[in-house]
């Protein structure tokens, strides 16, 4: 699970990133706000907080880096960019993604061989 945690003014900003699941969910003030699967490369929640502004989180590989990447916006202003090491969570998605195909094609060929 990696996490990206932000303060803005009196909200606590939080987005959680499952590598395993590829689940994603985004909390204000420890409640989920926004939820989605995500196994590409970047993804993008829109959420709407209690004083009624929109704040937009950006997670993405950083092409030069290769760091996993958190940026908020607000009001379409950069607030925060916050950064995982090289052990990223894409990284960790493309592995499991390997192993469920490969896990799908062992079950696939023990169907067709007959018994």
């Amino acid at each position: 699970m990696v996490s990206f945690k932000y303060e803005l003014g009196k909200d606590s900003l939080e987005l959680q990133a499952s590598d395993w699941s590829g689940l994603e969910k985004v909390y204000i003030n420890g409640e989920m706000v926004s939820r989605k699967l995500n196994f590409g490369h970047q993804s993008e929640h829109l959420i709407k907080l209690k004083d009624g502004g929109q704040c937009l989180f950006k997670l993405f590989i950083d092409p030069f880096t290769n760091e996993l990447t958190c940026r908020i916006y607000r009001r379409d202003q950069l607030l925060t960019s916050l950064k995982q090491g090289k052990n990223s969570l894409m990284q960790r998605q493309r592995i499991l993604q390997q192993g469920l195909l490969l896990g799908s094609s062992l079950v696939l060929l023990f169907m067709l061989i007959p018994l």
